[in-house]
């Protein structure tokens, strides 16, 4: 059954129990929390265990629900830390101006304006001060770059290649001592 199912995309994860009587907390990663469920049942990465969440409201930053079968604290305290996915191919095609979501940008080939191989991306991360791209380099090491504009001028889904121009702070050193 998993091997039929789309690429998993991570819409949140369960951080906590809430209560006595089953409920969890859940941090969404969609743009608007509560879209959490508007895609259908979520599952683990893996596409083994499905969860029916019915969502029952928010507490400060994250959201409440109530995992289908679960109905007492200790189940909803052995859900900590899983990850909830839905198959890429059930979400909405993005808006207009974004022609790609995040999870798209992983594993695409990160070249310099001059077409030189700088590595492949590994990951989108976001630290609260923008989004930026984790490139993994040919010798195995790994450099964050904004994800803006200036320093990624093309995104090239189709081709599976990002075009960086990295700021003159993020650019590799020079060998040369002087």
């Amino acid at each position: 059954m998993a091997a039929a199912r789309g690429r998993p995309i991570c819409l949140g994860v369960i951080v906590a129990a809430h209560g006595v009587r089953g409920l969890v907390k859940i941090k969404s990663f969609t743009a608007d929390p509560g879209d959490l469920t508007a895609y259908g049942p979520l599952h683990d990465e893996a596409g083994t265990q499905t969860f029916e969440i019915a969502l029952a409201g928010r507490a400060k930053e994250l959201l409440l629900g109530r995992v289908a079968g679960v109905e007492d604290r200790d189940v909803a305290e052995a859900l900590k830390g899983t990850r909830l996915y839905v198959d890429r191919d059930v979400l909405p095609a993005p808006e207009e101006e974004e022609t790609y979501y995040h999870a798209d940008l992983v594993g695409l080939r990160v070249e310099d304006e001059a077409g030189a191989s700088l590595g492949q991306v590994v990951a989108v991360q976001n630290f609260g001060a923008g989004d930026l791209i984790e490139v993994e380099r040919s010798e195995g090491a790994t450099q964050l770059l904004p994800f803006t504009r200036a320093a990624v001028p093309e995104v090239d889904i189709a081709g599976g290649r990002l075009v960086v121009r990295p700021p003159a702070e993020v650019e590799p050193e020079s060998d040369e001592a002087g």
